[in-house]
């Protein structure tokens, strides 16, 4: 039985119900599958198909100029974040990540849109990948495919599948899968370094705007414009502590893991900014659909680095599925969203949260407008970010004797940087694309007006988030 109470105080006025045995035993993950290298493993995981394709749409926005400072910019912002999350990450290991923080530190309206502006970015990322992957699958002819809908449908069928087949499973292909991503990025370089000419990288005519030049052809604007391509470097390693709940010892695996991850996505990075710019051409590069196959040419590197490319896109897409079903799940099994999509299969996999936003995902795909769906994603992952970082500002003033087992070095300084740099990337987001930026807003606008009308009168009291609030809020009161 069901019993009401208030929860988080009344400045919140929600509701939350204590619910049996029986709700938490149909929506258990599996525990100790993942020590600190299958994780850090999952942070490359989720970002490297960054690498791949994606990016160099920013030098269509600010030349190689514009997106080398912006790259650099961003750079700073997910190193300063990501030491950040990890402080958060090894307080409260729980499968809800960014939403576990914020709803800690700024109560349920917080945590909600937390979760809701991390779900907008995890739906919509596979979408872009998988347009990707069309072009990667088209390019190398494989089946005669030349209309990408059949692959989009058979990626999101096929690796929904493996999910649904248990965490500890999907977790060892994905590492694998990234393994090769990475040997194919040393690949490239290698033959890349051979092509390389520096007057390519600035190739572009420069245009009239204001601060127009060969490296900034675009001007200073270029630049602002360039953010959300400089994000697709690292877009989605903060998914790294929704593995918390997976995790052997969560609370210095998870920090380990997310700040290694970060350290080989800064080499990998710089390393493909440069070398297909430098070996392609700034010009040719700004649209291409598989980037490090048209600078390599035609020659057999190339079509090595295409099928690894794959791989690549391929793991980003699997990884982030297991980030948004486990974002879904936590937010579903706390009340937040339908609890239905929170319930899990034998194997202890969310079957719901993984199919409901792959459908919508495909749906997505279909636009095959992979740059205006990477803009999406970027205005989620953005907002987001500013929403965390505030929430490590808050948790060390508001409760600084926390136990933490990691400490951010530099402290709310570092969490400072990266939050005016996500505000920023907010913005920027609406330069590129905004109507799509609007349409994002309006969607993340309908969720929080479902939790205003609904959802926060039937938040459950006893799942793991709205314990550890409940758990703050006893300490305060004794204090």
């Amino acid at each position: 039985m069901s019993v009401a109470q208030p929860t988080g105080g009344h400045h919140d006025s929600t509701q939350s119900h204590v619910e049996g045995g029986d709700y938490l035993a149909k929506r258990q993950l599996k525990k100790g599958t993942a020590g600190w290298i299958l994780l850090a493993g999952l942070g490359v995981s989720y970002v490297v198909s960054g690498d791949y394709s994606g990016w160099n749409f920013g030098l269509e926005q600010g030349g190689f100029g514009g997106l080398l400072i912006a790259g650099i910019l961003i750079a700073g912002m997910y190193l300063a974040m990501v030491l950040g999350m990890a402080e958060m990450s090894s307080a409260l290991p729980a499968a809800g990540g960014g939403y576990t923080f914020a709803r800690r530190a700024l109560g349920p309206w917080g945590g909600f849109a937390t979760g809701t502006a991390i779900l907008i970015e995890y739906a919509i990322a596979p979408a872009a990948i998988a347009t990707f992957i069309g072009a990667y699958v088209e390019s190398l002819g494989l089946f005669g495919i030349t209309d990408g809908w059949w692959v989009y449908l058979a990626v999101y069928a096929i690796f929904i599948g493996i999910h649904l087949a248990g965490a500890g499973e999907a977790l060892k292909i994905m590492f694998v899968i990234t393994a090769i991503a990475l040997v194919g990025l040393v690949i490239f370089a290698v033959s890349a370094l051979g092509q390389f000419d520096a007057s390519n990288l600035t190739d572009i005519a420069p245009s009239d705007a204001a601060g127009a030049s060969s490296f900034l052809p675009f001007g200073y604007l270029g630049i602002w414009a360039a953010v959300p391509f400089a994000i697709w470097f690292f877009l989605a390693i903060e998914g790294v502590p929704l593995a918390a709940e997976e995790a052997k010892d969560p609370s210095k695996n998870v920090p380990r893991g997310i700040i290694a991850a970060m350290a080989v996505l800064l080499v990998t990075g710089a390393g493909v900014l440069f070398l297909v710019t430098g070996a392609g051409g700034a010009d040719a590069m700004q649209s291409s659909g598989n980037p490090l196959v048209e600078a390599l040419g035609d020659n057999s590197a190339a079509k090595v680095v295409n099928y690894i490319g794959l791989a690549g896109l391929v793991a980003s897409f699997f990884s982030i599925m297991y980030a948004y079903s486990r974002q879904l799940f936590a937010l579903s099994r706390a009340g937040y969203l339908p609890k239905m999509l929170s319930v899990t299969n034998s194997r202890k996999a969310p079957t719901l949260a993984l199919i409901v936003p792959g459908i919508i995902g495909f749906l997505l795909s279909l636009t095959g407008q992979g740059a205006m769906l990477l803009n999406m994603a970027v205005f989620g992952a953005a907002l987001s970010y500013v929403l965390m970082m505030i929430s490590h500002i808050v948790l060390r003033r508001k409760e600084p004797d926390m136990e933490r087992p990691y400490r951010t070095p530099g402290g709310i300084a570092t969490t400072g940087f990266a939050l005016v740099v996500a505000a920023l990337a907010v913005v920027a987001t609406f330069l590129v694309d905004s109507t799509a930026a609007l349409w994002c807003l309006g969607v993340f606008a309908a969720f929080m007006l479902y939790f205003g009308v609904y959802s926060r009168h039937h938040l459950v009291a006893n799942s793991p988030d709205e314990e550890f609030a409940a758990l703050a809020k006893a300490e305060a009161e004794l204090e």
